[in-house]
């Protein structure tokens, strides 16, 4: 039996709840199991501040990650994933956004330098998708919401013997000099968030084009069209999170006991609200993005 899409508006903590996530490089023992299992089984380079920000909190994340894991490594899973894709890429072109190749030519980027780029991007536009999903399903549990009791999920039909990237190169703050502080700043003050997301982080390592990239797009942060863009994908990851079958049983019971134990309940909905709120936006961003380069072919 599949859950019926619930009204499940976004929801912007405020104040926002710190975020404490735990860098991959200094993660040890049974988080860095963690960090390295939810990788391999989302087939993806980097483990999202998402995770690591929900890690921060172990047995919560314990709970979460047994009961989404088997839905990770499922055909359904795979499937929704690539249907947000779409969703966010059809969300991005709503903004007309403009092709950006010959202002990088002009500036000295050659095709290679642009194919670099767009590659990174495009890890990004499809890793971004299971983590999306998750923040879903964990908000939809947490505040009640019951999911499927759909225990079958049959594997992909080809299996996946894909190996995840070669870790990303990002750029961090202390790595860089004043003006790619001010462009963190810049993004932070644009997007309303305390930190800058991995995604910017590794397209900083050509900090000219993450400059004109954002330039672009932060113009369209305040509009309402920009808010009607993320709104559809937000409707579309809760109604494919509430399609999706639970193998794993993951249910609001199990998770806010697991939250108790870490004797941060309230800290927890607000971190769990907080990304599902922001990252359909980034999912946005990044088609944006893709499209910006994609027009200039």
């Amino acid at each position: 039996m599949r859950a019926w899409p619930k009204p499940l508006p976004r929801r912007k903590p405020d104040p926002i709840p710190p975020i404490v996530p735990l860098p991959e490089r200094l993660a040890e023992g049974r988080r860095k199991a963690l960090y390295e299992d939810t990788k391999a089984v989302l087939h993806v380079p980097w483990m999202g501040v998402v995770t690591m920000a929900f890690a921060h909190y172990p047995q919560f994340y314990e709970a979460l990650w047994a009961g989404v894991r088997p839905l990770c490594a499922s055909a359904p899973f795979i499937t929704a994933c690539e249907e947000l894709g779409r969703a966010a890429q059809t969300a991005a072109a709503s903004l007309k956004p403009n092709p950006i190749g010959p202002r990088l030519r002009a500036m000295g980027y050659d095709d290679s330098e642009l194919s670099d780029i767009s590659a990174v991007i495009d890890i990004f536009s499809h890793g971004n998708m299971p983590y999306v999903l998750i923040a879903t399903l964990a908000r939809l549990v947490l505040e009640g919401h019951p999911l499927s009791t759909d225990t079958e999920a049959p594997p992909p039909a080809t299996p996946r013997n894909l190996k995840p990237s070669s870790a990303l190169l990002l750029i961090e703050r202390h790595h860089g000099n004043a003006e790619l502080g001010s462009l963190y700043d810049h993004i932070e003050a644009t997007l309303g968030l305390p930190f800058v997301n991995t995604d910017y982080r590794a397209l900083a390592r050509w900090p000219t084009y993450l400059s004109v990239a954002f330039a672009d797009l932060a113009p369209h942060v305040p509009t309402r069209a920009y808010d009607a863009a993320v709104d559809a994908v937000h409707a579309d990851a809760v109604r494919l999170a509430c399609a999706l079958p639970n193998p794993g049983q993951l249910n609001t019971h199990d998770l806010t006991a697991a939250a108790a134990a870490d004797g941060a309940t309230d800290q927890i909905r607000d971190t769990v609200a907080l990304f599902q709120w922001l990252l359909p936006g980034l999912v946005t961003n990044m088609a944006f993005f893709e499209a910006q380069l994609a027009q200039s072919q």
